[in-house]
């Protein structure tokens, strides 16, 4: 029987090429290395153009993100808002996931288009409780229409602010609440957007509920006012 020669792999037959040009002429040599190198390139792009594509992760769940760029203070209508789905690890805490949630609610934060909508940016227990760091339950939202628009500009979500009310005789005020917290201020030009007719900037405090009915109750019937701390 004749034995047949052992095949010999395209690897095994470079290496003992590359060790018989050791007597060659320099350029042989060069052209051998080039060659080489030529070959491991082919193999490596051969190997990751069949390599199978990267795990996308867990399939897309539905969830509510900005429809465009909002401003703080926007009461979200349909036009705001819109469905997309990303992957369930990409969902933050608290994302919205249907328009009846946010539909008419009102946006501590400005959001971009395509930001996810969570309760903690709109006005409710949970913006209330992140932002004052007490419990929700110990707390509530309340809009105070401020009489200085100069001092409403300088508010800013999360501030701690005293409440005073003036009176018509100039140099008077009377103490209305101590230590609120600035949940979000909607400007002049966002309130006469959602057509109101009334003057002054209007803030979202947190307050305890108790001094909060007091304060909503006075804002009614009186101009209000705040202090810095």
């Amino acid at each position: 029987m004749n034995s047949q020669t052992p095949r010999t792999s395209l690897p095994d037959r470079l290496v003992r090429a590359f060790r018989k040009q050791r007597g060659w002429p320099r350029p042989a040599r060069i052209a051998l290395i080039r060659k080489i190198v030529a070959i491991a390139l082919l193999l490596l792009a051969g190997a990751l153009a069949v390599r199978p594509p990267p795990a996308t992760g867990e399939a897309g769940e539905p969830l509510l993100v900005a429809a465009r760029d909002l401003a703080p203070g926007s009461a979200l209508r349909p036009a705001d808002i819109r469905m997309a789905e990303l992957p369930v690890d990409a969902h933050p805490t608290g994302a919205l996931t249907n328009s009846e949630a946010a539909l008419g609610q009102t946006l501590t934060s400005a959001a971009r288009a395509g930001e996810p909508i969570t309760d903690a940016r709109l006005i409710g227990p949970a913006n209330t409780a992140l932002t004052t760091g007490t419990a929700a339950a110990d707390t509530t939202a309340v809009p105070v229409r401020l009489a200085d628009s100069g001092v409403a500009e300088l508010l800013r979500p999360g501030m701690r602010v005293d409440l005073v009310t003036t009176q018509e005789h100039a140099g008077a005020a009377d103490p209305l609440a101590r230590d609120a917290t600035v949940l979000t201020v909607i400007t002049d030009r966002d309130d006469h957007a959602e057509g109101a007719a009334q003057e002054g900037t209007l803030a979202i405090l947190a307050l305890p509920d108790k001094t909060a009915t007091q304060v909503a109750g006075a804002s009614l019937t009186r101009a209000v006012t705040v202090t810095l701390r």
